[in-house]
């Protein structure tokens, strides 16, 4: 069916003033394939079409340009009505007893994630204004809570700065709602508010993570800027305002802005007190976005102080702040973020706090369903129930709304492509994991030890591995049976389907797993204890190499550089790198993890093997380590004579050998 998909892109882009290098950038493609998109010559998938609606904030009826009719039988425009001021001109949600004419025909705007957007168009809204209840009747001061991706995180936060902002007018957005005939509804806009999304904070380098770090911060220093001017703030508090917005609005280098970024939002939060004479309610969606980006993209010690430093300026060393809300999908604890923060609660699937805001109740369901005139079922009961949060039985809020408006009984909460981290993180696991796994997947139940309070690549054991499970929404606790040992058990069946596919890749991981580690390990032990290599890295596209000496520990391999050199300039704004010598080359990624003197293994090594350079550079203040962890390897080797070159694919754990045959 041929649409007007590409217009409609192309209208929504410039609006929310993206060049298409921008968007191409936060979607993960090329520029040209981006292009392709808004010339109409190609689609995107439905994923990506997903991507495009969160980055843009609009639902996937305007980006393909439907129409709604209006309450005087005109149609509007979806697209050219979302600007700032059309949508003042929109009906707002009615209450009980003033439904309109149209009210029964009200749409499911699917991946619509903010409230006002919601409301403002008369969509379904399943009511969970109950959070904001039990969140201003909390004794605690910061909150974290935990849960599985698309079950109403950034809906609810977008939910609850729209009704504390004191510079917004949300009493109509309100109305008919469970917070509306409740007494806290005298608080409504009465609180300066910070409200910061890291849910598109990602990057393949530390500095594209700094550029999309300052992209959320420009947002609300933008919001707040006429306020600078109104005579209330000090000439200091001025001129740090200006000097931020400035830092994040301009090319800095990325030294800069990571400075900048640091007490950015601790600085805002300190002007919005003295100008509002309130204390600051700061909220963050998505928080652990970063660090798990960082992560995956092997640059984690390059940001981990950036990351820290912001989070625990704003939450720890501001008397700015009233209270702080944080969501994400597991709790990172390893830069002692939260250290010292004793008014901090942690709300995991575990725990009662907030267990009914998160997640479609059956009631719910059931009511969803029948506005759309569809049956509830036992099958639909059996394809999206089954999760247990604090006290609460949910179903998955994605799902049950995808089939809502598609009317098929089918897997839509379930991304393969977002199941990586549970594919790489099953593949490291050994026999006692194993044990336990297969008693799962045949008995649909498995009694373990779980690590809810930290994130897997912190804590990279079975008992973090089950927490993973948990808050990536593919297991749900049935009992607890002790302190931390629980009874669990794969929700549903639509989650079932998944564990299908990971259980199939989990087999084959298995199956060549231990040919690959014996031959890989037989590698290791030819190489040696250390080498002196050659270390390529590249910049610009400019490719630049240097001799190093080199210590391979367990397979891994290390190396100091001076942090003032070029070399560890390049490193740190691309860490793929490359190691050759003779007949072999290593490709893989570096991190830095420190001094020299922080890691006694690779000390004792590398002065034993390289005593001159332990001797000159070693202990010097500059000097830092860097891990290369390989991911793909070639090596040249004869076989008879004959030529062949030897490959270990070390990030799909994969050996082979394949004759040079010269064409």
């Amino acid at each position: 069916m041929k649409t007007e998909f590409h217009k409609y892109l192309t209208v929504f882009r410039k609006q929310r003033g993206y060049t298409q290098a921008q968007l191409a950038d936060k979607l993960g493609i090329s520029r040209s394939t981006y292009a392709n998109y808004e010339s109409g010559s190609r689609s995107p998938d439905f994923e990506t079409l997903e991507r495009i609606s969160d980055i843009l904030n609009c639902t996937l009826d305007e980006l393909f340009g439907r129409q709604r009719e209006t309450e005087e039988g005109n149609h509007e425009n979806l697209c050219g009505g979302y600007t700032e001021t059309a949508c003042e001109s929109v009906t707002p949600y009615r209450a009980e007893g003033e439904k309109s004419r149209r009210q029964s025909k009200r749409k499911l705007l699917i991946g619509a994630q903010d409230f006002r957007y919601l409301r403002e168009r008369n969509a379904y809204y399943v009511d969970k204004t109950q959070f904001v209840e039990q969140f201003l009747d909390s004794w605690y001061q910061v909150t974290l809570i935990t849960r599985p991706r698309r079950f109403g995180k950034t809906l609810n936060m977008s939910m609850l700065a729209e009704f504390l902002d004191c510079t917004k007018d949300s009493e109509a957005l309100f109305k008919g709602t469970k917070i509306s005939k409740n007494e806290v509804i005298d608080e409504i806009n009465q609180y300066p508010v910070v409200f910061l999304s890291f849910l598109n904070v990602r990057g393949d380098t530390p500095h594209e993570m700094i550029q999309q770090l300052t992209v959320a911060l420009q947002g609300e220093y933008a919001r707040y800027y006429p306020i600078i001017n109104a005579g209330t703030l000090t000439k200091e508090q001025k001129r740090v305002f200006d000097q931020n917005y400035l830092c994040l609005c301009q090319n800095g280098s990325p030294e800069e802005k990571a400075g900048c970024l640091t007490h950015a939002i601790a600085d805002l939060c300190q002007v919005l007190e003295t100008y509002y004479n309130k204390k600051v309610y700061l909220l963050i969606d998505e928080y652990d976005t970063p660090f798990i980006a960082a992560n995956s993209g092997g640059y984690y010690s390059q940001v981990r102080r950036l990351l820290a430093g912001m989070l625990s300026s704003a939450l720890k060393g501001s008397s700015s702040l009233e209270k702080a809300v944080l969501t994400g999908i597991q709790r990172v604890a390893k830069e002692n973020i939260f250290s010292g923060l004793n008014n901090l609660i942690v709300c995991t699937i575990a725990d009662p706090d907030y267990d009914d805001c998160f997640g479609f109740t059956e009631d719910e369901v059931k009511e969803l369903l029948a506005y759309c005139g569809m049956e509830f079922t036992e099958s639909i009961r059996e394809m999206y129930d089954g999760y247990r949060i604090g006290k609460a039985d949910v179903y998955n809020p994605w799902s049950v709304s995808c089939y809502a408006a598609r009317r098929e009984l089918q897997s839509y909460w379930v991304n393969t492509s977002e199941n990586s981290i549970l594919k790489d993180a099953l593949g490291e696991r050994g026999r006692s994991f194993a044990e336990d796994y297969d008693k799962l997947i045949e008995q649909g139940a498995v009694e373990a030890e779980v690590e809810l309070s930290a994130a897997y690549y912190e804590k990279p054991g079975d008992a973090a591995l089950w927490g993973l499970l948990i808050n990536a929404g593919m297991l749900t606790i049935s009992e607890k049976i002790d302190e931390n040992r629980y009874r669990l058990r794969v929700p549903n069946q639509e989650v079932w389907k998944a564990f299908g596919e990971l259980t199939s890749h989990y087999l084959r991981k298995r199956e060549s797993m231990s040919f690959f580690s014996e031959k890989y390990s037989d590698l290791m032990d030819q190489f040696g204890i250390s080498k002196k290599m050659v270390l390529s890295t590249a910049e610009n596209n400019i490719v630049s190499s240097r001799m190093m000496s080199v210590i391979q520990i367990n397979g891994k391999l290390y190396f100091q550089t001076d942090k003032t050199f070029r070399k560890y300039r390049q490193i740190v704004q691309n860490p793929n790198v490359s190691l050759c010598i003779d007949n072999i080359q290593i490709e893989g990624r570096c991190k830095e993890i420190g001094r020299p003197l922080e890691n006694n293994e690779f000390l004792q090594k590398f002065q034993r093997c390289f005593p001159d350079s332990y001797k000159r550079y070693s202990l010097l203040e500059n000097e830092v380590l860097f891990e290369m962890t390989p991911t793909y390897i070639e090596r040249w080797v004869y076989l008879d004579s004959v030529p062949f070159i030897e490959i270990y694919d070390v990030s799909n754990e994969e050996y082979r050998l394949d004759e040079y045959k010269g064409r």
